[in-house]
């Protein structure tokens, strides 16, 4: 079995490293006190080419996969996670759900402009009555001539205000739960569509999180994307390929405090000697890396998958749930061995023990995640 990056893919992974810090990094303690990411950040990253990094040529991307969207993510997150949230949130789930639902004609239509940074996108799907229990959604979708009156709300959308376009989540067959639901592609400047105002977040302060809400908003027919009630189908092929992402999230943040930690041990002098000398600070170390590094196995084999053909739903939804358990036994590790220091703002483990909370929740909480691996491996284990 072959582990190396091909040459394209440490190039882009140099390229990623020199964005995350150049322009991210030094701007990363301001995101998170302004709880915004600059529009300019996004932009470069547009124009670096990163916003079409998984998506095929034709459509205007970079045509490197789910393994080089990977690469790309985890650097940038090890500057700053909110930052990488607002990338994810257009890339991983808005186009994705474009790219893996939409017909030729929409995807010829929007992911250009979306690679290419001109439209930024998000995906709604949970409600304030619906999180984990997507069943539980009221948006209702209603038919009439060759168009779908739509009023409801959605709740938590990343990207939410700041998108252009949104892939949305509605019942057109309430009787028929999960499989009564359909996707539509809504822009912002349709009549009846608002955001609320961002959320005020313990982490990830600088990804826009916003209510939508729709009012008697009346989307055309061709705006429906995949089939009518098959729209569950589109969020969950979506969310398969987003918890990848959510992996590489996790891994670059690890990567980071682990970093952080090691230069500190060294730099800190207790007992005479600098703390790294000190066995209970090794272990921390010793289990931290040994972490990371089952992280990164993890990711990259799911990317692997993905970028293969290969049917990855279980994979991802472990690759999901270890990065972010594991993220979070790591940051605590790194605020120990940081001790006063990293309860303190000033020092950017704070910062990355607040965001990596996030990671065990959004795109499905760690008991989603359970739920999904043991209903396949009790479907396909022999």
């Amino acid at each position: 079995m072959d582990f190396t990056f091909s040459e394209e893919h440490e190039m882009l992974r140099e390229l990623a490293r020199k964005y995350a810090d150049k322009e991210v990094r030094p701007h990363a303690e301001d995101i998170d006190k302004n709880a915004d990411v600059p529009r300019e950040i996004i932009d470069k990253a547009a124009e670096l080419g990163f916003l079409g990094i998984p998506f095929p040529e034709e459509y205007g991307g970079g045509d490197m996969g789910e393994t080089g969207y990977c690469i790309m993510l985890g650097e940038v997150s090890r500057a700053c996670m909110s930052t990488a949230a607002a990338l994810g949130g257009h890339i991983s789930i808005g186009a994705m759900a474009v790219y893996l639902g939409g017909t030729e004609e929409q995807k010829k239509k929007l992911l250009p402009d979306m690679c290419a940074g001109e439209k930024l996108a998000a995906f709604a799907l949970t409600e304030p009555q619906a999180g984990s229990d997507a069943a539980a959604m009221r948006t209702m979708a209603v038919k009439k001539g060759d168009r779908y009156i739509i009023n409801g709300q959605k709740t938590f959308i990343t990207n939410g205000g700041v998108a252009d376009v949104y892939s949305i989540f509605a019942l057109t067959n309430p009787e028929a739960g999960i499989r009564g639901i359909s996707a539509f592609l809504v822009d912002k400047t349709m009549a009846g569509f608002s955001a609320g105002k961002p959320e005020e977040k313990m982490g990830i302060r600088g990804s826009h999180t916003t209510d939508l809400f729709f009012e008697d908003m009346e989307v055309p027919e061709e705006n429906l994307l995949g089939e009518v009630n098959r729209g569950f189908r589109v969020a969950m092929k979506t969310l398969d390929v987003g918890r990848i992402g959510i992996g590489a999230q996790c891994l670059g943040a690890a990567r980071e405090v682990l970093s952080l930690s090691v230069q500190h041990s060294k730099q800190r002098v207790q007992f005479g000697k600098p703390i790294a000398k000190l066995q209970a600070i090794q272990w921390m170390l010793a289990e931290m890396a040994t972490e990371t590094y089952n992280m990164e196995s993890i990711l990259y084999r799911t990317a692997w998958m993905c970028d293969n053909g290969i049917p990855f739903s279980r994979e991802a939804a472990m690759t999901k749930l270890y990065c972010s358990e594991a993220l979070d036994r790591i940051v605590d590790k790194a605020v120990q061995i940081h001790g006063g220091m990293g309860y303190m703002r000033e020092y950017p483990i704070e910062r990355f023990y607040r965001d990596a909370r996030i990671t065990r929740l959004y795109e499905g909480t760690s008991e989603i995640q359970k739920l999904v691996i043991a209903r396949d491996v009790i479907a396909r284990t022999d």
